[in-house]
């Protein structure tokens, strides 16, 4: 009796193990995107990406060109220019927008390639400023994934622009 109690615990138990193998959802980050031309919207905020960096473009498979670093002068020149070219009214993300697109599993750049082809391993502007160093901006790094509140804004860093769906 033992024996059998035994074994049917560890079926159960297997059962139990290979249907959770086959229920589980697909990755968090993978299931927030859809991939729209040279836009990804983004479900879980509400927003369109980009899906190039600024100085790349979408040549209807990947991104094509070098990614620029600019500064908040710079930065503001390229929106001006998305908003003429584009339509609508494109920004900077904020820092929790941004730092959704860290994907952990994600080999170097720690970002989705398929949705963000081409992305640089290398810190990107928010337009958020740290709060306990006023004169810095926060900004996020696809090479580790890492959040920095320490950078001027006349400093050059990659951009990724967005806006907020209609």
């Amino acid at each position: 009796m033992f024996r059998r109690h035994t074994i049917l615990a560890m079926l159960v138990a297997m059962f139990t193990w290979v249907m959770a193998l086959l229920v589980l959802p697909a990755p968090v980050w993978a299931t927030n995107y859809m991939a729209r031309d040279y836009l990804v919207v983004d479900l879980r905020f509400g927003i369109e990406w980009l899906r190039c960096s600024v100085g790349q473009v979408w040549n209807g498979t990947t991104c094509e060109g070098e990614v620029l670093t600019l500064d908040h002068e710079q930065i503001a020149m390229a929106i001006e220019q998305a908003n003429e070219q584009l339509g609508g009214n494109w920004r900077l993300p904020t820092l929790e927008e941004l730092e959704g697109l860290v994907c952990t599993e994600c080999t170097r750049p720690l970002i989705d390639p398929d949705m963000f082809p081409e992305t640089a391993s290398e810190p990107y502007w928010t337009g958020e400023k740290n709060g306990m160093a006023t004169r810095h901006y926060f900004s996020v790094n696809f090479f580790n994934g890492w959040t920095f509140g320490r950078f001027f804004p006349n400093q050059q860093l990659a951009v990724r622009l967005v806006r907020d769906r209609y």
